[in-house]
């Protein structure tokens, strides 16, 4: 006797219907295509107008000559073209030309000591106005900002006419009988004058810096028998390190690209990359050699930027924001 199994068969199941998504999550979808729209332009107009010639100008130094890069590439001399690939002509004929590695040792010089003696100075204003405070901390600060109401043309002209040989300075130590020497046009006034430039912005920075430090810790640590450097040191300076970071990248960038002030008051040659730069590409007719100075220039701005995001990211994860 055989059995035959009969299958039961089972109730049709519902199609799953899709998630609704909850107003919430509707609303935050909604608040971020917003944002996206309304950070576009900006983004647009920045890759438009500065990422766009950016990449031109790259391949132009590679010695990609044609499409928008031929114009310039027909009007300049000694100008490198790419044979199928990229070519790196026009970098070694400047890292070989004794004239650029001198406008680039110039340069990194300039710019370390320039930045050096404005971390000092507006560090010192800014512990002078934390420790001490009163009437001559005001005058300090006051006085440190000045020069943002300056056109740095003036400045510039100010400086090289004060440094002259019929100076100020040699005109008052003439009197006395001492010979002072001559420092118009020479990189003794460009660091004078990027000096005088950079010092406001730096000293707002680290003095706004210095004083969110807790007085609370200040006088924690002096009660622990702490000297002022020692509470300096490893206090004030630790808890103020990132707006210090902060204004030397900012600082060092600055100098590194002024063209202004080395150019009014600095020799004709060596002279720091930014003057040099605007030599090759009008008196010298050699943009290719101009646009490779360029990028080196970025290279190392580059290498200071990344110090400011350093800074900014461990604010932020300190912060709790990341």
């Amino acid at each position: 006797m055989t059995s035959q199994s009969t299958a039961v068969r089972q109730p049709d199941r519902p199609a799953p219907s899709p998630p609704v998504r909850s107003a919430s999550a509707q609303r935050a979808g909604a608040g971020r295509a917003a944002g996206f729209a309304m950070a576009l332009p900006p983004i647009l107009l920045i890759a438009l107008f500065i990422g766009f010639p950016i990449v031109l100008a790259f391949a132009f130094s590679l010695g990609f000559t044609g499409g928008l890069n031929r114009t310039i590439a027909l009007i300049g001399q000694n100008v490198h073209e790419a044979q199928g690939g990229p070519t790196f002509g026009a970098y070694a004929d400047m890292f070989t030309n004794p004239r650029f590695l001198g406008d680039l040792a110039v340069t990194v010089i300039v710019t370390a000591v320039s930045t050096a003696v404005v971390i000092l100075l507006a560090a010192g204003i800014g512990l002078y106005l934390k420790f001490k405070g009163g009437v001559v901390g005001k005058v300090l600060s006051a006085l440190a900002v000045i020069p943002l109401f300056i056109p740095v043309v003036i400045a510039s002209w100010a400086i090289l006419g004060f440094y002259s040989a019929d100076g100020f300075l040699r005109s008052v130590a003439a009197q006395l009988g001492v010979d002072f020497p001559v420092w118009s046009f020479t990189m003794v006034t460009v660091v004078i004058g990027s000096v005088w430039t950079s010092l406001p912005f730096a000293t707002l920075l680290i003095t706004s810096g210095l004083q969110s430090v807790p007085q609370a810790m200040i006088d924690s640590a002096r009660d622990a028998g702490a000297s002022f450097w020692r509470v300096v040191i490893s206090v004030v300076v630790p808890m103020a390190g990132v707006p210090i970071i902060i204004a030397t990248t900012f600082t060092a960038i600055g100098i590194l690209g002024s063209f202004t002030v080395p150019y009014f008051t600095g020799p004709n040659s060596p002279n720091m990359l930014g003057v040099d730069m605007s030599n090759y590409f009008s008196a010298f007719n050699q943009p290719q050699q101009a646009v490779v100075m360029a990028f080196v220039v970025f290279a190392i701005a580059s290498g200071i930027a990344a110090v400011y995001v350093w800074a900014n990211f461990r604010s932020a994860r300190e912060s709790g924001a990341l």
